[in-house]
C-alpha cells in the first residue's frame, strides 16, 4: 500500500524528535529513555532509529545505546562553513591582495560551475575584476580544475561527458586527456593555474579550502593580467588557503 503524504510527514516529525532527544544529551542514550522522552512506542522508535543508522545519521554504541552519527557532524560543519566562510575569509583575502597587489577571489561549486561569492579588488588602474555572483564552468578555472581533480578520474570523465568541454579561448581544455592530466596533477600538488583558459590575457593561481570534515567547501584564487602573474605567488596563495581551512576547523594529516 502506498504511504500517504500525511504518514510521511508524521515519520519525519518523529525522526526529528528522536534526533533532538539524542542531541540534547552529552552521552549516548538508551531506547527506553528515547521512547519515554519522545512519547513514541519502543518498536516505532526502534524502526526509525534503525533507518537512521543505515543512513549514517545515528550510530549504535557498544552498550547498545544511540548517539549522533558522523554524517550529521559532517553536514553540520558544512553548514557552518557556508554561513561563515565569507566573513572568515575576507581579512585573509585583503591581506593576500595587499601582499601580491592583485585581485583575490573566493568561489564555491554549484553543479558544474564555480560561483564567485567574495572578492578583494587590486588597487590598480588595470586589474582583473570578477563580479560577485558570476559563474564559470569548472574546466576553464583554476579552482574548478582542482575540484574535479580532487574527486578523481571518474568525476573528471563524467563532467567532460556531460558538458562536452566547450572552448572559451584557444587555451581551454577541450580534450578529456588534457583536462585529466591538468586536474589530477593540480590536485596532487595542491594548486592549479588558469593559463588564459577562461579569458585571454588573464591568469589565475588557485587552491582549495576545506572544512573540519575535510570536505572541499570553497576555492581561493588570485587573478591578474597574465604578464604580471608570478610563480612566487604560489606559496602565498597556498599559505592563505591553508590558514583559511584551519580557521574552518580543518586539520591536515601529518
Amino acid at each position: 500500500m502506498k504511504e500517504s503524504p500525511n504518514n510521511s510527514i508524521q515519520v519525519i516529525a518523529r525522526l526529528a524528535q528522536l534526533l533532538d532527544a539524542i542531541a540534547a544529551r552529552d552521552e549516548d542514550v538508551s531506547l527506553k529513555i528515547l521512547s519515554a522522552e519522545t512519547g513514541l512506542h519502543p518498536s516505532t522508535a526502534f524502526r526509525i532509529l534503525a533507518s537512521l543508522i543505515e543512513q549514517g545519521y545515528v550510530e549504535r554504541t557498544t552498550r547498545g545505546n544511540y548517539q549522533l552519527g558522523i554524517k550529521l557532524m559532517q553536514l553540520g560543519s558544512r553548514v557552518h562553513a557556508s554561513v561563515d566562510i565569507r566573513k572568515v575569509a575576507l581579512p585573509l583575502m585583503e591581506k593576500l591582495r595587499d601582499e601580491l597587489g592583485e585581485t583575490v577571489n573566493l568561489t564555491v561549486r554549484e553543479s558544474d560551475e564555480v560561483v564567485y561569492i567574495e572578492r578583494t579588488l587590486a588597487k590598480r588602474m588595470i586589474r582583473v575584476e570578477q563580479v560577485i555572483g558570476s559563474r564559470a564552468p569548472l574546466h576553464v578555472t583554476a579552482i574548478g580544475k582542482l575540484m574535479l581533480g580532487d574527486q578523481g578520474e571518474a568525476a573528471c570523465r563524467s563532467y567532460a561527458k556531460r558538458t562536452k568541454l566547450p572552448a572559451y579561448t584557444s587555451n581551454t581544455h577541450t580534450r578529456i586527456a588534457a583536462l585529466l592530466q591538468d586536474s589530477l596533477t593540480s590536485a596532487k600538488r595542491g594548486y592549479a593555474l588558469d593559463n588564459e583558459e577562461a579569458e585571454l590575457g588573464v591568469g589565475c593561481i588557485g587552491t582549495l579550502v576545506r572544512d573540519a570534515s575535510g570536505q572541499v567547501v570553497a576555492g581561493l584564487s588570485v587573478s591578474a593580467p597574465i604578464e604580471r602573474r608570478r610563480k612566487e605567488w604560489i606559496k602565498h596563495v597556498l599559505a592563505t588557503g591553508a590558514e583559511l581551512s584551519t580557521l574552518l576547523g580543518y586539520h591536515a594529516a601529518s
